[in-house]
């Protein structure tokens, strides 16, 4: 599989739009550099007409430059250790990498190795889903982790006592890496598997389904959460501005799922919901 890398060079303040404007094109992973942000994304998906859209759109208010060149073979832990440092959320929740030293002060530790897989905890969207699972009653559970990216939050989960997690995604780097942090955490109720939650075919119902992804994907996707989900469980949604609030929150009244909470971070949210 052929990569493209796209290097885009922002303001700090606009890395966050950024990121979320890779995300809605496809791109497989980003990542933050001194100059802004890297994005990785297959080169038959690749399209540089719409990195100039996205350049377009907000040239009155910044200029974003970029450079684009062709993925060749790399080390991708040489890679991810310049620019990968551990993360603390909460206090609780140390985030590392295996060549960070490990921290026996908190009390859950999760070891990442991303390669061109989303979701490291850098970002806030990541940050504010692993911080609202801690608050979250796993023990037992059965758990849905779409769209799993790096399977971060699916790691989470069997740390907090979940019995089952399945943890999914349409993006095969991501599949490939996710098992890899599944060793790396010694986990062993996680089951990783390729696919969208309309193809998987899945048996029964999940006691917490938690999805970050996009704002398009949640609303397209919102009444199959809520397929999967008995009366009483748990939905956890991220991936989407504060600004977007109300669109998600209405599409899951519509499909039976209660409003419940909320936490906030550099404007990206998290949304937790309760099957009716």
């Amino acid at each position: 599989m052929e990569f493209i890398s796209v290097k885009l060079s922002c303001e700090e303040a606009f890395i966050e739009i950024v990121v979320a404007e890779l995300g809605e094109l496809g791109y497989n992973s980003m990542m933050e550099t001194d100059a802004g942000v890297e994005g990785y994304i297959e080169e038959k998906n690749f399209n540089e007409q719409d990195i100039n859209d996205l350049i377009s759109r907000y040239s009155e208010v910044t200029t974003i430059t970029y450079e684009v060149e062709e993925v060749v073979s790399r080390n991708w832990n040489e890679e991810w250790e310049k620019n990968y440092d551990p993360i603390s959320v909460d206090k609780s929740c140390l985030v590392r990498a295996t060549f960070h030293k490990p921290d026996p002060s908190f009390k859950y530790e999760i070891i990442i190795n991303p390669r061109m897989s989303f979701g490291t905890g850098h970002h806030a969207t990541t940050y504010l889903m692993l911080k609202t699972q801690m608050e979250l009653d796993h023990a037992d559970k059965r758990v849905l982790d779409a769209g799993c990216g790096t399977a971060i939050l699916a790691v989470m989960a069997e740390k907090l006592g979940a019995k089952e997690v399945i943890a999914y995604d349409n993006n095969s780097w991501s599949t490939e890496n996710a098992p890899e942090n599944v060793e790396l955490n010694e986990c062993k109720n996680i089951t990783v598997k390729e696919g969208t939650i309309a193809t998987l075919g899945l048996e029964g119902t999940f006691d917490i389904i938690l999805a970050n992804i996009n704002k398009n994907v949640l609303l397209d996707e919102m009444e199959s959460y809520s397929t999967y989900l008995h009366s009483g469980s748990t939905l956890v949604l991220s991936g989407f501005y504060d600004y977007d609030k109300e669109d998600i929150v209405k599409r899951a009244d519509s499909v039976g799922l209660e409003f419940r909470s909320q936490k906030d971070r550099n404007s990206w949210v998290a949304l937790v919901f309760i099957k009716k």
